[in-house]
């Protein structure tokens, strides 16, 4: 049993460590801003990390030739783009990390 003590010590540090890694990856998301776009480009929206939105642009143009209804569709696009973006960032950052997990 005691030549166990060492395999599980090495185990709980390696966890640990990952756990770490985690965090401070899951910090460096938070503070992220990433944008996604309406179809065409008319309409920008910014997410932090958090997933709170912190701007919505709107192309002056669009306005001029667009209703509401069609405004409100580009805005969705462009929130669900990011939010998109947001999860592949997150993805990308935390894989690596989750695959050692194994």
């Amino acid at each position: 049993m005691n030549a166990d003590l060492p395999e599980m010590t090495d185990l709980l540090q390696r966890m640990q460590h990952q756990q770490a890694e985690i965090d401070r990856i899951r910090r460096d998301i938070d503070s992220s801003l990433v944008s996604g776009c309406s179809r065409d480009n008319e309409v920008t929206a910014t997410v932090r990390g958090t997933g709170r939105f912190t701007e919505i642009a709107i192309d002056p143009e669009a306005l001029r030739r667009y209703d509401a209804r069609d405004i409100g569709e580009m805005v969705a696009e462009a929130a669900n783009d990011a939010l998109e973006q947001l999860a592949k960032t997150a993805e990308q950052r935390l894989t690596p990390v989750l695959g050692e997990l194994g």
